[in-house]
């Protein structure tokens, strides 16, 4: 059994975002939540939200037990880009990509060894 959060369009790019999820990567979320909180990354804030709301739905809507939890899956994809254009000499523009991300965390409780 698997619970999992999803964050839609969020304004970091997909690259920055990256490093901070592979951070947490097969990790105990406690583990997980002490790692993004001492790591100094814009992307930290969101990605421990989701975490904290993959751990909600797992709690709530599967109760499964919160201290056995770790992260099975966690990925950044590409979201929409946004462009905008920037003024350049001789009345020209530069378009400049505003890049956006979906970030996806998946929980999952340890298995039982017998």
């Amino acid at each position: 059994m698997e619970a999992k959060a999803i964050a839609k369009t969020v304004r970091i790019t997909p690259r920055k975002a990256r490093l901070v999820v592979d951070l947490i990567r097969n990790k105990d979320v406690a583990e997980a939540r002490a790692i993004l909180k001492l790591t100094n990354k814009q992307a930290c804030e969101v990605v421990l939200k989701v975490l904290n709301s993959a751990c909600a739905n797992a709690e709530h809507n599967y109760e499964m037990n919160p201290e056995n939890l770790y992260v099975k899956e966690c990925f950044v994809t590409d979201g929409m880009r946004m462009k905008r254009m920037f003024p350049r000499a001789k009345g020209r523009g530069d378009v400049i990509m505003k890049r956006t991300c979906h970030i996806t965390v998946v929980v999952a409780e340890h298995k039982e060894e017998a």
